[in-house]
């Protein structure tokens, strides 16, 4: 099974995907932006069951008033994100969420590239000041166990020399359960999503307690 998404472009937009109502200062204090590919752009969903929405809910119903902003665009690489990270910085998040790798596993890419581009990425959130979470990708098994090995490797040497919050692979939990998967078989349909946000949610805490974001009441 290929877990990585198909190549289509869309045009990108930054929209902020708001469940309930906070104040402005409270949601200034906590504004997560997802960069990442067509797993968090929500391909052939509505925007409220994508993962950037779904993932604020579940946020909010734990008590973080965190904003959750879609910086997804379909069909990316981990070369795409870095190149358009300025973009979503100048968003000013306080925290980044970095989603990318499927695509570079699509096309074969060097996993030393997906290291170098993750790396850069880090290198720029660090320097404006804004906490990294990874989460990652597994490549496809056709693509040979040396390959998939060197894959898995990129992620986690990125991720231990920058001392990171890692969540190893964005689609845990679905493979295998086609009914979580829209008809290509590759894009959770909204219940694949709420499978995704159910599972990454403790390590999503785990990292907004360790830069000092708590739950309110």
């Amino acid at each position: 099974m290929e877990y990585a998404v198909p190549r289509r472009k869309v045009l990108w937009s930054l929209a902020v995907l708001s469940v309930g109502t906070i104040a402005p200062s409270a949601a200034a204090e906590c504004r997560i932006a997802i960069l990442g590919d067509s797993l968090t752009a929500g391909y052939g969903l509505p925007l409220g069951e994508a993962f950037p929405a779904r993932l604020e809910a579940a946020l909010r119903r734990r008590g973080f008033a965190c904003t959750v902003v879609d910086a997804g665009v379909s069909g990316d690489t981990s070369a795409g994100g870095a190149a358009r990270l300025a973009w979503v910085l100048a968003d000013r998040p306080t925290h980044l969420l970095v989603e990318l790798g499927g695509n570079d596993a699509l096309r074969a890419l060097p996993p030393a590239q997906l290291e170098a581009n993750l790396e850069r990425i880090v290198l720029a959130a660090r320097q404006a000041g804004v906490p990294v979470m990874i989460a990652g990708m597994l490549a496809p098994t056709n693509l040979g166990a040396d390959y998939g090995a060197d894959f898995a490797a990129a992620y986690r040497r990125v991720v231990d020399r920058y001392g990171l919050a890692f969540y190893p692979f964005f689609l845990d939990g679905l493979v295998g359960r086609p009914e979580l998967f829209q008809e290509d078989g590759i894009h959770p349909n909204a219940a694949g999503v709420e499978v995704v946000v159910e599972r990454i949610l403790p390590t999503v805490e785990a990292w907004l307690r360790s830069s000092g974001v708590s739950p309110s009441g």
